[in-house]
C-alpha cells in the first residue's frame, strides 16, 4: 500500500489516480504503508507545521528503508530550512531552499529534466524530459552527489540551473508535478510504485 500524505493542501486526487494508494493523514497508516508520497503546494513554513504531527513516523519510515517521494513542496521540506518562511524542515539532507532571483516568478509551465545520475524513477525515460512546473523556490543541496535531475530556467535574460530531482538510496523527492506531466510524469510515478 502507498501512503499519499494529506495535508489538507493541493490536488491529491491526480497523484492518488497515477499512483493507487490511499490519502491519509493517519499515523497508523503511514507506518504500515509500504511506500510514502509527500505531494505538497503552499507555503514551506505553514505546511511543515501541519506535518509536525507526522514528522516521527515519516522519519522512522525512511530510516527503515521505505520507497518516499517528495513532490514540488514535498521536496523542498527534506531539506533543512527555507528563504520562503520560518520553521525547520525535515532536515533528510543537508541544504537550504532558496528564491529564484533575476527570472521571473514562479516558474511556471513545461521545462526539461537533465539527468545526473543513474536513478530508478527516470528508467525508460529519456535525458531532457520535459515535465511541468510551478514553484518559486528551489532546493539548494549542501551534498551534489544526491542531484539527480537539473532544470534550466531561463527568463529576462538570466538562466538559474536548480536542482529539480534528488534521489539517494529509498528517497526521492522532484520539483516537478509527474501528475500533472502526461505520459512521462506518469512513466516516472510508475517507476515508483515498482520500486
Amino acid at each position: 500500500m502507498i501512503a499519499i500524505v494529506d495535508l489538507g493542501i493541493g490536488n491529491l486526487a491526480n497523484v492518488k489516480k497515477a499512483l493507487g494508494g490511499v490519502i491519509t493523514s493517519d499515523p497508523y497508516e503511514i507506518e504500515k504503508a509500504e511506500k510514502i508520497v509527500l505531494p505538497g503546494v503552499g507555503n514551506f513554513g505553514a505546511v511543515m507545521e501541519k506535518l509536525e504531527p507526522l514528522r516521527g513516523v515519516i522519519l522512522d519510515a525512511i530510516n527503515d528503508g521505505k520507497p518516499f517521494l517528495g513532490i514540488c513542496l514535498g521536496l523542498q521540506l527534506l531539506f533543512e530550512w527555507s528563504e520562503e518562511s520560518e520553521g525547520k524542515g525535515l532536515g533528510i539532507f543537508k541544504g537550504n531552499v532558496v528564491r529564484f532571483r533575476g527570472v521571473r516568478t514562479p516558474h511556471i509551465g513545461w521545462n526539461q529534466v537533465w539527468q545526473k545520475k543513474d536513478c530508478p524513477l527516470f528508467e525508460g525515460i529519456r535525458d531532457g524530459a520535459y515535465f511541468y512546473f510551478v514553484h518559486s523556490y528551489y532546493a539548494n543541496p549542501r551534498d551534489e552527489s544526491i542531484i539527480a535531475g537539473v532544470t534550466d530556467y531561463q527568463s529576462k535574460g538570466n538562466e538559474v540551473i536548480f536542482a529539480s530531482a534528488v534521489c539517494r538510496d529509498n528517497i526521492f523527492g522532484v520539483q516537478f508535478h509527474p501528475e500533472k506531466s502526461s505520459k512521462v510524469g506518469l512513466k516516472l510515478l510508475a517507476n515508483f510504485r515498482r520500486l
